[in-house]
């Protein structure tokens, strides 16, 4: 915790946003230092979450490459981005396919992107996630989404830590 607690604010802001893309949330998690334990930062993370309206969570969903999109995974200004979707490197070319149509549906008929916690998920969880979700109406999903996004910041949090805590070794 020293070390995030001792990041200046534009550092920690940064890494924050990297955490979980929405300016509220970041600025927020910079204002809440220092954090005693992981369990207060993470308490903390939660509360703000918490506090985040429909604009901000679309703005964190804007922050994520779509399910699929390897070429803006790997190019997404979030350093954790391609790694979290790793499952779709294995994807059949019809597997990808039906992503990318479902991708397509489902922001047409939400308004916004589909967001699911990929990490440690084959390509084929990932769409029959998709498929299960997509006929819920649109405020069901964005809280299915801003839920998902909750543990994808979660697992971004620990990715800092052990970051900052590699850092002084």
């Amino acid at each position: 915790m020293e070390k995030i607690n001792a990041l200046s604010n534009e550092e920690a802001y940064k890494s924050f946003w990297a955490c979980c893309g929405c300016k509220k949330y970041a600025e927020s998690m910079v204002a809440s230092r220092p954090f005693v334990t992981r369990t207060d930062m993470f308490d903390k993370s939660d509360a703000i979450w918490a506090t985040c309206g429909r604009p901000e969570i679309l703005e964190a969903f804007l922050a994520h490459p779509k399910i699929g999109d390897n070429k803006a995974a790997a190019a997404h200004g979030g350093k954790w981005a391609s790694g979290e979707q790793k499952g779709m490197d294995a994807a059949s070319s019809g597997t990808a396919a039906a992503m990318a149509k479902g991708n397509a549906e489902y922001e047409a008929k939400m308004g916004f992107r589909y967001i699911v916690c990929a990490t440690g998920k084959t390509a084929e969880e990932m769409f029959s996630i998709l498929q299960s979700r997509i006929n819920n109406d649109p405020a069901t999903e964005l809280a299915a989404g801003a839920a998902e996004q909750n543990k994808i910041t979660h697992l971004r949090l620990n990715k800092l830590m052990a970051e900052h805590s590699a850092a002084s070794l």
